[in-house]
């Protein structure tokens, strides 16, 4: 009876062991886990749409050229979507969420910066491409809910707006220098 019992423990090992180094591919990936999940090697997974050979349109798991620095091989949690506010059905990624109060609300609260390392990570990176720090866009944002990542951008320079037409229209001209 011993002897039955090492080569089955062997086999069940195996399989653990084969199971433990499966790669995470996107594309392999299924669409309703796909958005907010990390591949195998290290870059981000999102959900786009394309056009079938039927004409209509259908959605796929893809790779994008998004490394994350310190996470591989891993799948959210739906916790961490929910408490964020993320969803999973988006289409691509982009800072345009960072607009919306409701959305930062949630991205800030301590259920998502402070349990959700991979979405946190995602938006900090966003939202630094857009000339602003996260932790400052969630200190503005429970400090004063109303405050926008707009008024937040404007406020660090990094994105000056259009120069208007008044202001332009009631600087004057140089006098010309004295001959």
């Amino acid at each position: 009876m011993a002897s039955l019992k090492f080569p089955v423990f062997l086999f069940l090992s195996s399989l653990f062991l084969h199971a433990s180094l499966a790669e995470i591919i996107c594309e392999n990936l299924p669409n309703d886990v796909c958005a907010f999940s990390i591949a195998s090697s290290g870059k981000r997974c999102l959900l786009e749409t394309a056009v079938g050979k039927d004409g209509k349109v259908e959605y796929q798991c893809r790779t994008s050229e998004v490394v994350v620095e310190r996470m591989a091989e891993y799948i959210e949690t739906d916790e961490c979507v929910g408490a964020c506010g993320a969803d999973r059905n988006s289409v691509g990624i982009s800072s345009d969420a960072l607009l919306d109060s409701q959305f930062t609300a949630k991205l800030c609260s301590p259920a998502c910066f402070q349990k959700c390392p991979n979405i946190v990570d995602l938006y900090f990176n966003l939202a630094a491409g857009e000339g602003v720090f996260l932790p400052d866009l969630c200190k503005a944002q429970r400090s004063n809910p109303r405050r926008s990542m707009v008024e937040l951008i404007a406020s660090s320079g990094a994105a000056p707006g259009p120069v208007s037409s008044q202001a332009t229209a009631s600087v004057e001209a140089p006098a010309p220098a004295p001959m």
